[in-house]
């Protein structure tokens, strides 16, 4: 489980293609603190729905779907799942 000041401290690197959105990736706006949780692509929506992630804890009863381009414009993810997926 990851603490709040764990990951703020955690190296995320800018989305460079979708190989490296996978399912469970921690995402950080890049101009805010915020952190989320990356869930299923929605084909029906064309987007990833994205949770927000507090003190390591999943919230299920909010999400928002985001579009890929957005996630590549807006969106960093955290460093160690973008070197998994690759």
């Amino acid at each position: 489980m990851y603490s709040y000041a764990t990951m703020k401290n955690t190296n995320f690197e800018q989305i460079l293609d979708a190989y490296q959105l996978v399912s469970g990736a921690k995402i950080k706006g890049k101009k805010q603190d915020e952190i989320f949780e990356l869930g299923i692509y929605d084909a029906l929506k064309r987007g990833y729905t994205l949770y927000p992630l507090e003190h390591g804890i999943k919230y299920d009863d909010f999400s928002v779907i985001v579009s890929e381009k957005e996630l590549k414009t807006n969106f960093l993810i955290e460093g160690s799942k973008a070197a998994i997926a690759a």
